[in-house]
């Protein structure tokens, strides 16, 4: 048994209090006291402020919690630690070490989250996927992307919805909405905006040829009030469809689906996932709203300005990330330099480092 396990689990929960400091947790547990005394007022439930202070105590919480659970873990497995060195514990040494490692990924996806100070990381948002230079191939990266943000939702704790989907007839996607639900979903995946470029052996190309494709992918915060973007009636165009499908008895009979178009900017969208026309319409307007602040922040950063002007090609020189799966195996992030030659993990939604750099990069 090694007595340097001890010293780096005090090591851990040091970096752990530092961790306190830098989010502020004890101004985040004051407030929660604060919030929480208020929602105990006779009246608060009809107060019509209901629904953002709950969403405001949410948000505390998702900061506080983790670091005060894995203080607390930290704290036992000093105490098993000692135990296990004093007596001579094999066993006891075993599950203290376990936990260190367990708890030192904990710690890290907690120092990631101390990382998201942007006004909007705390919200949900929208995950836009388009196709771009690269044909058939285009199309089935884009489906590759968006199973891979699905898997990433998952595995994240995040509740993800595809609103909106346009197949490519003979395979893949032209396009795909994702509605992500979950604290800081934002935050986390705002790395992803860009162009991602794939190179593999083309299962479309009879002669086996290496083929590079392409697909943009848009992240969006959801804004669900209007009062944060506003938005005329007067302004926009409501069309109503029969929402598409891959057939059978899920498929809506009825015009369910929503397309709106801001006239004075000429953005679409549309949503088809609700079985209802005003729950489409519902979720077709907080996606507009999105679309709208980036489209406005797009006017301030050049570099955004590329998804939304028609002189931005989602092809050559533009990419954020590639994926090499001929004649080598690797995803390079190109912003952050982070890599990794085990794609197929990357694929399936390991996103985790990526995301981590790309935060740690744009602290710095």
């Amino acid at each position: 048994m090694d007595a340097q396990l001890l010293d780096d689990i005090k090591e851990l929960l040091e970096k752990l209090h530092g961790l306190r400091d830098a989010v502020g947790l004890k101004s985040k547990q004051a407030e929660i006291v604060h919030l929480e005394k208020e929602m105990s007022v006779p009246g608060f439930w009809e107060s019509g402020s209901q629904d953002k202070v709950i969403k405001k105590l949410k948000a505390l919480k998702n900061a506080v919690e983790p670091i005060v659970e894995a203080e607390d873990a930290l704290e036992d497995t000093v105490v098993l630690a000692e135990l296990a060195l004093s007596e001579g514990d094999e066993g006891a040494y075993e599950e203290a070490r376990d936990e260190y490692y367990g708890l030192r990924k904990r710690v890290l996806q907690i120092e990631t989250a101390s990382l998201l100070r942007g006004p909007n990381d705390s919200r949900n948002c929208f995950i836009y996927i388009h196709a771009g230079a690269g044909g058939i191939d285009s199309c089935d990266w884009a489906q590759m992307l968006l199973r891979m943000y699905l898997r990433y939702c998952e595995a994240r704790g995040f509740e993800s919805d595809v609103i909106d989907i346009l197949p490519q007839e003979e395979a893949g996607i032209k396009r795909a909405a994702l509605h992500v639900r979950g604290g800081n979903a934002y935050g986390y995946l705002r790395s992803e905006t860009g162009v991602h470029r794939l190179v593999r052996m083309s299962p479309f190309d009879v002669n086996r040829r290496r083929h590079t494709s392409f697909a943009a992918v848009e992240v969006m915060p959801e804004f669900d009030e209007q009062g944060e973007i506003e938005i005329e009636e007067k302004d926009i165009k409501i069309d109503t469809f029969r929402a598409s499908g891959p057939g059978g008895q899920h498929v809506n009979v009825t015009d369910s689906a929503v397309r709106i178009t801001h006239l004075p900017s000429g953005v679409v969208v549309q949503s088809q996932s609700q079985r209802s026309q005003f729950a489409n319409r519902r979720e077709a307007m907080s996606l507009l709203r999105s679309k709208l602040y980036i489209l406005r922040e797009a006017r301030r950063q050049e570099e955004l300005a590329k998804l939304y002007s028609d002189k931005g090609e989602i092809a050559w020189g533009n990419q954020i990330r590639s994926y090499v799966l001929h004649p080598y195996q690797l995803v390079k992030d190109h912003r952050t330099g982070e890599e990794t030659s085990n794609v197929q993990s990357v694929l399936d939604g390991e996103l985790e480092d990526f995301i981590d750099s790309y935060l740690r990069m744009k602290a710095g």
